[in-house]
């Protein structure tokens, strides 16, 4: 079968197999759109096709919407289009598969390439919102490229926010039109960092009039977001069960790297989007696909109950701790007793105690879906190794913050905290690039990889550390969210890391006596 829109009209073969078909008039649909789009989005990547797409779908199915997304993506990059269809499978926990046929993506445009037809959309009244899902990375102001830019005039422009930039320009020019630019990428106020990367640009160029037009929140919005779906690499064996259906052209691709490419999606069923309703030109009702809109302050308590305590922090410490001990999927190592115990108490017992109920989401409710529901879930091919990407830009946030609320509170002692500082001690272990087995593996990337295991090139398995030699890296607060022996957490990651490090196996020994206790 072609996962084309004319074969789509065969529903009965696809509905056989088991897909879901958009349930509306996906050409009538791409016709209004294209007219007079309402929705724009920047980075059509998995956790967008997954949750922002669907959720549209949804609503396009149930007539709740007439028009569709455009998506932008960097560039073209060659390969089958497939009518801009996409496949969303969902990978349940008790073992179901929900496949979908993704239509309600109206257009596919391109960053570099199709500059006029993205100038066109930004210039349309019509146009409420344009989302984000492009990394936290991709709103920096720092590189060559950036710097440049903002030296350039607004049609020279070759970096991603400059481009961006240009755009929300030809708006202004246009009209002032209100806009919504909603950053939904998985960052603590993530509409402060689009929001000053708008603000340089209209400053560097010297347009008083579009520099006053971003900074007018009644024309132009920056709301802050939440957002919570696991979409992890395409699995192989979803990429096989799709070429089984006989759906053409759908085998994985891995290349040199060990990145899986693939025209589908696979994802977990559990999804979280909250964002503050700030829309100055509308928006459409996207409360009626599950989406939370709220104020700015309950966003911030949401996002922190999530990235500080009920998720991030859990994800990272098996992250860690999973490498050590050779596991391939996170799922797997929810059946280890001890990484279980350790992600159970960081959750309920050090980091609950801090969490400010964000009131839409209780946080009991949400800590236990994911640690009974999400992480078991043996279809979600999840893997600590991609989770222990960049660790040293998460610990700050998904633990220091904890460690700082503990020392602001009267009535709790950050030196009680236990299992916290293990995981910053499993952190400095991993960082030897040895494995419980004393087996060898590759850190996953990381900014900081070099240069904090300099700090540890004398440190050998068997070996007694000179943690003297560790101070300047434990004191690093941009590591670990404070001065780890400023706050007198240093000589128990030490002492752990000494029985970490005690041979073959003492990783194992050591998580698993201080879980015990």
């Amino acid at each position: 079968m072609k996962h084309k829109h004319e074969t789509l009209k065969n529903r009965a073969e696809w509905e056989a197999k088991g897909y879901r078909l958009p349930e509306y008039d996906r050409e009538a649909m791409i016709a209004r759109t294209k007219e007079n789009p309402t929705w724009l989005h920047f980075g059509a990547g998995n956790i967008f096709k997954a949750l922002h797409g669907m959720a549209a779908q949804r609503l396009l199915n149930e007539g709740v919407l007439d028009k569709g997304i455009i998506a932008v993506e960097r560039r073209d990059n060659g390969g089958e289009k497939f009518d801009d269809l996409a496949v969303v499978v969902t990978l349940k926990a008790d073992g179901t598969v929900e496949k979908n046929i993704l239509g309600a993506l109206a257009e596919t445009c391109y960053l570099y390439g199709s500059e006029e037809r993205l100038a066109e959309i930004f210039r349309k009244p019509s146009l409420q919102l344009v989302t984000f899902t492009i990394t936290e990375k991709g709103y920096s102001l720092e590189g060559d490229d950036v710097k440049a830019d903002l030296a350039a005039s607004p049609g020279e422009t070759k970096s991603y926010m400059g481009k961006v930039a240009a755009l929300l320009l030809a708006r202004f020019q246009a009209g002032a039109y209100p806009i919504a630019m909603v950053s939904t990428d998985n960052c603590s106020h993530n509409g402060d960092k689009l929001k000053a990367a708008m603000t340089a640009f209209a400053e560097a160029w010297g347009d008083a009039g579009f520099k006053a037009y971003v900074e007018d929140g009644g024309k132009v919005s920056f709301p802050w977001t939440m957002i919570d779906k696991i979409t992890p690499s395409p699995d192989l064996s979803v990429g096989a069960m799709l070429e089984a259906d006989g759906l053409e052209g759908f085998a994985p691709v891995r290349n040199a790297r060990g990145t899986v490419k693939a025209p589908y999606v696979n994802a977990e069923e559990s999804e979280y989007l909250v964002l503050e309703d700030d829309f100055p030109n509308g928006r459409p009702a996207l409360e009626k696909a599950g989406f939370f809109f709220t104020d700015r302050e309950t966003v911030d308590k949401v996002e922190r109950m999530k990235v500080c305590t009920c998720l991030n922090p859990l994800h990272t410490s098996l992250a860690v701790y999973g490498c050590l001990l050779g596991y391939q999927h996170i799922w797997q190592e929810m059946q280890d007793e001890d990484l279980k115990k350790l992600i159970y108490t960081i959750g309920y017992k050090e980091g609950l105690p801090v969490v400010t109920d964000p009131g839409i989401i209780r946080p009991e409710d949400f800590i236990k879906t994911v640690l009974t529901v999400r992480f078991p879930n043996p279809f979600m091919p999840d893997t600590p190794q991609r989770i222990a990407t960049d660790t040293s830009q998460k610990l700050p946030i998904r633990f220091g913050e904890t460690v700082k609320a503990y020392l602001k509170s009267d009535t709790l002692d950050v030196r009680s905290l236990k299992l916290i500082p293990l995981v910053f001690s499993g952190w400095l272990r991993y960082l030897m690039a040895v494995d419980d087995e004393g087996k060898p593996f590759e850190p996953s990337p990381d900014p900081l990889l070099e240069s904090a295991q300099a700090y540890l090139k004398d440190c050998k398995l068997g070996e007694t550390p000179d943690c003297a030699k560790l101070e300047p890296l434990l004191r690093n607060a941009f590591v670990f969210g404070v001065d780890l022996v400023e706050v007198g957490l240093a000589d128990k990651v030490c002492s752990y890391f000494k029985e970490l490090t005690a041979g073959v196996g003492a990783v194992r020994a050591t998580l698993h006596k201080y879980v015990e206790e």
